[in-house]
């Protein structure tokens, strides 16, 4: 059978307003799913007030992988878990601080991550300060002394209030008084800790060997109320983390010679190792099965607080983003996984883990979309240094809604592994891995790794718009006929010295911040 050109191209145009129909169909449905039937509310609530914070070790963490399983199952979704290692077993229990003189107080604070406990019953001693020395013979001598009583081993803070504050009303002398006094006290406090022959680890060590009831510190974040929380540097005694306003008083007191009594009791027990894992969901391809669209969160935290928007935001959100694609799309071209990856926090060890024992996946991953940086609407994705993503990024990002597109800053070929995500171990691994940069909300101040990381600072709108972004760009990932390119650019280095040089940086003119 013989077709004339006119015929051809009808039937060209035909084939492609069905393609457009159907695109368009798939889109609005996501759109539609999206925001009248979310189930994202219901997500954090179950995973950050039920579960709570997940770190890993922790049966926090095993209840959060069992948890996301039973939930993907529910949905139809395939899923597993996949031991990648085993990790300190930890729990914690019920921290309680109390100054018991010169008066009565409970005081906001907690033991940290992998802390040992007190003894049963806790533990009363009175709160020093490391004390200013000229030499570490002076402080040897003190040392003599500490047996029983708490130390205080974190400098005081001039002002509680965020610089923010400052600018905003405080005399421009005032500020500058403020910033001149905070200088002044951190150079005196790493005197006092240098002039002692210590460093911040050898202090810790130092008061372990001379049977301190426990060492105490303020981790400030800069922000009203907020402390960063990390891990304990201690091994046979309690390390404590206070508010900055408790700590403070208590500092005062101290330097002053009142001699606060503190009592503490700080459970925890120990677990032995235990099994780390990932939890990994599919959507299996029906054109291309064995190659792969993924969803990236890490889904273990601090414990700090409950782990809201590092990364209860990125989990939910690409929970949400299968729940969408099961309901509307669920015979992709490409098949889609997610991946919840545990032990981001202690170096991308769950998405290492899996780049190395899935080589097969990662050569035929055609893009990765990660998400880990808060609860804000995603403003600004990076080409990680793949030479052609703007070819197909922009392809894709132009299917997204004008409303959800329009404040997204794309910056091409962007740094090659750039990033502190789990993207970064597929990227190292040559895959085409995008980081979904997300609105600050001061997310570095107030929850990133903070007791104040919890379910009332998430953004519900913002995150229901990633959910859009999200599940649309892998839609059309898994869509698209091409492969996504590999090629990337190799960061040029300095002819004499050899250290990188940085690339230009060239962003896309049709979004907000091209140039």
């Amino acid at each position: 059978m013989k077709y004339t050109l006119n015929t051809l191209i009808i039937f060209i145009v035909l084939s492609c307003q069905i393609a457009w129909g159907q695109e368009k169909e798939i889109i609005d449905g996501i759109v539609h799913e999206a925001t009248e039937n979310s189930q994202l509310e219901k997500l954090a609530h179950e995973l950050l007030d039920v579960i709570g914070p997940r770190l890993v070790g922790t049966p926090q963490m095993h209840n959060a992988h069992n948890w996301a399983k039973d939930t993907y199952e529910d949905w139809g979704v395939q899923v597993r878990r996949e031991q990648w290692g085993d990790w300190r077993g930890w729990e914690r229990g019920i921290t309680h601080i109390d100054l018991i003189s010169p008066r009565i107080v409970s005081l906001e604070g907690r033991q940290l991550a992998w802390s040992p406990s007190t003894p049963d019953g806790g533990v009363t001693g009175e709160a020093v300060v490391i004390p200013k020395v000229d030499n570490p013979q002076e402080f040897e001598q003190w040392l003599s002394e500490v047996e029983g009583k708490f130390v205080l081993i974190s400098m005081d803070q001039p002002t509680g209030r965020p610089d923010y504050n400052w600018e905003e009303f405080a005399t421009e002398e005032s500020y500058q008084n403020m910033k001149n006094e905070r200088a002044a006290h951190r150079r005196l406090w790493s005197e006092r800790i240098a002039n002692a022959g210590l460093n911040n680890i050898t202090l810790v060590e130092k008061l372990e060997e001379a049977e301190a009831a426990g060492i105490i510190i303020s981790n400030w974040s800069k922000g009203f109320g907020t402390n960063k929380v990390f891990d304990a540097k201690t091994k046979t005694i309690p390390m404590i983390d206070l508010g900055l306003e408790d700590y403070g008083m208590l500092f005062r007191m101290a330097e002053n010679g009142v001699e606060p009594v503190i009592s503490v009791t700080a459970e925890s027990r120990e677990l032995g190792r235990v099994p780390a894992f990932n939890t990994i969901g599919e959507i299996r391809g029906t054109e291309k099965p064995d190659e792969y669209v993924v969803l990236s969160a890490h889904f273990d935290s601090w414990d700090g607080g409950t782990g809201a928007t590092d990364n209860g935001t990125g989990t939910i959100t690409m929970m949400e983003v299968v729940r969408i694609l099961q309901e509307i799309y669920p015979n992709p071209k490409r098949t889609i996984l997610v991946g919840h990856w545990g032990s981001e926090e202690q170096g991308l060890n769950g998405s290492r883990a899996f780049v190395k024992d899935h080589l097969g996946i990662v050569d035929n991953i055609q893009v990765l979309f990660n998400q880990d940086s808060g609860t804000g609407r995603v403003v600004d994705i990076s080409g990680q240094g793949f030479v052609e993503a703007y070819d197909y990024l922009g392809t894709w990002l132009s299917a997204v809604p004008d409303e959800i597109s329009d404040h997204i800053t794309t910056t091409f070929p962007g740094l090659p592994g750039s990033g502190g995500s789990d993207h970064a171990s597929f990227v190292t691994a040559g895959v085409p891995a995008f980081n979904l940069r997300s609105l600050d909300w001061d997310y570095r101040t107030y929850t990133w790794h903070t007791n104040r990381d919890t379910y009332d600072k998430i953004v519900f709108d913002d995150v229901r718009n990633n959910v859009i972004l999200t599940a649309i760009l892998a839609y059309m990932a898994s869509e698209d006929q091409e492969t996504a390119s590999r090629k990337k650019r190799v960061m040029p280095r300095h002819p004499v010295t050899g250290k990188p040089r940085a690339w230009p940086v060239t962003r896309d003119p049709n979004r907000n911040g091209g140039n």
